[in-house]
């Protein structure tokens, strides 16, 4: 049930990073009609040029558009900080919201009505995940300096300003945030709030990357074409299967509801669902992992519970509006994850895989040896220990076995990365054959090619890759439905090759077919 939980949470979250990135940048182009009422039947074309813009840069990775819009961003929360600060001195009585009894008031005389209004203000509390996005990519110090420096003063003040105004003026209700900003200055804003919501979603978007590489590395999603951005930084990828996929969810989006506000409703409810989801694991992580007692979960977690709850509450009636979208699209992404790793585990059982230990197959072949012939032959198996199909076919039907055998596993730990000699474990199993365990952390990729050059005596120029390759034909026997077998075979057959994924020299390589029915 944690898994399945864990797994619909990260479907949630590819569902928020196709709608971010559209709501960002048609809420900020909404801001022309503004300065100029006549411009808007433009709004539509520009929003899904500026998003076209953004998924065709994603190749030159998070360091260069950083570079470039970084102090745009510095920029853009000192102008929020110093419009809100600018209007709360002339209402400085909205300070009196820092006072929690006006909160317990509210919710007393309202009831019902008053948990409703949290769906309509939903959106002054989120944005500020689009930072956690990106915590594999930059660390915990430098997303903490960005958030306590820089944007969440920018944030409050410029919030508590449109509370002044609207205080003054209620009239401004149609755009507080745009009416904040002096008459000349409309222009200036509209371009601005373009420009921060591009970083907005460039945190979203290479979120989604980092989670597509640790669903492959876990086993929940084919393997994907990966490249790395960034010869300094290793977290910095960019999936073009992925980039292209959210760019054109991203334009359905626009195209489809029209309006920030229309796409209000699907936001709310995406987010407001990944709160909960991830404060139910927070629970469950803090009481198994870290062995909290159920008396410090219960206060933490059943805290933040009730504030998630009663957003999630004050969102629900959204659904019909348009909430109903990242429900769907996390239930297509959700079958997809748990389709993809049940039909491996089928796969598994259909072939036997790993039914043989490596030191009872070894052992075996002593009555009977066959012929040794020069060279290095790596057998990658995904089973630690035991015997690849691969081998076994090729002593089988070729009678050669090479002088030097390695057996070589790719295993993903529990931890973002695996640093120095540890990511190889290596076992000699005697006659020129060893078993070798290369491991590595769930946000790194792999390259066997470099990282096998750590073992003792291997010598990449004469090595030779056997890989094994099933041919899935789905059929009504027990294990998933017919159309989730028919699934996985699609899955299967637009996979990146082995060879490319594990980056093996592609003149090296030998694959070994099996016709497997699921």
């Amino acid at each position: 049930m944690l898994v399945l939980l864990g797994l619909f949470g990260t479907a949630l979250l590819y569902g928020d990073g196709m709608i971010t990135p559209a709501i960002s940048v048609l809420s900020a182009v909404e801001g022309t009609t503004i300065a100029a009422p006549g411009l808007e039947d433009l709004v539509l074309p520009i929003t899904v040029a500026i998003l076209i813009a953004i998924f065709s840069v994603q190749r030159h990775g998070t360091h260069v558009v950083g570079r470039v819009f970084g102090p745009i961003m510095v920029l853009w929360f000192a102008v929020l900080g110093v419009l809100g600060a600018r209007q709360i001195l002339a209402a400085p009585r909205v300070l009196e919201a820092l006072d929690p009894l006006h909160g317990v008031r509210f919710f007393a005389d309202n009831g019902l009505t008053g948990v409703l209004v949290l769906g309509a203000v939903f959106l002054v509390v989120t944005g500020g995940e689009a930072l956690y996005a990106d915590m594999g990519h930059f660390g915990h110090r430098p997303i903490a300096i960005a958030w306590f420096a820089v944007a969440m003063p920018g944030l409050v003040l410029n919030y508590f300003g449109q509370g002044a105004l609207l205080l003054e003026d209620p009239s401004a209700i149609d755009s507080p945030f745009y009416r904040l900003a002096p008459e000349w200055a409309l222009v200036p804003m509209v371009v601005l709030a373009t420009a921060a919501t591009v970083i907005a979603s460039q945190a979203l978007i290479s979120g989604a990357f980092s989670l597509t590489m640790q669903a492959v590395q876990l086993g929940y999603a084919p393997r994907l074409r990966i490249v790395h951005t960034s010869g300094s930084a290793q977290g910095q990828i960019y999936v073009p299967t992925v980039n292209w996929v959210l760019m054109v969810a991203c334009i359905g989006l626009v195209l489809g509801f029209r309006s920030s506000s229309s796409l209000a409703a699907a936001y709310g409810i995406a987010v407001t669902t990944t709160m909960v989801i991830t404060t139910l694991l927070f629970a469950v992580v803090a009481r198994t992992l870290w062995e909290w007692s159920l008396g410090r979960v219960l206060a933490i977690a059943g805290g933040l519970l009730v504030i998630d709850l009663a957003f999630f509450a004050g969102n629900v009636p959204k659904i019909p509006a348009g909430g109903w979208f990242p429900i769907v699209a996390a239930a297509v992404l959700f079958t997809l994850l748990t389709t993809w790793s049940t039909g491996r585990r089928l796969v598994r059982d259909r072939i036997q895989l790993g039914r043989t230990p490596l030191v009872t197959y070894l052992a075996g072949l002593a009555d009977d040896p066959p012929t040794r012939v020069p060279g290095t032959a790596v057998y990658l198996f995904s089973i630690p220990g035991m015997t690849p199909p691969s081998l076994v076919a090729n002593v089988r039907y070729n009678r050669v076995l090479h002088e030097r055998v390695v057996v070589a596993s790719v295993v993903t730990d529990d931890v973002p990365r695996i640093e120095g000699r540890s990511r190889l474990r290596e076992r000699q199993m005697g006659n020129g054959v060893s078993r070798v365990d290369v491991h590595y952390g769930f946000m790194e990729d792999p390259d066997l090619s470099r990282d096998l050059a750590g073992v003792e005596g291997f010598h990449a120029d004469d090595a030779t890759y056997f890989l094994g390759k099933e041919t899935v034909i789905a059929t009504k026997r027990p294990g998933m439905a017919i159309w989730r077998e028919r699934l996985f075979g699609v899955m299967g057959r637009n996979a990146t090759s082995a060879a490319d994924y594990f980056r093996l020299p592609p003149d090296r390589i030998f694959e070994v077919g099996t016709r497997v029915e699921i």
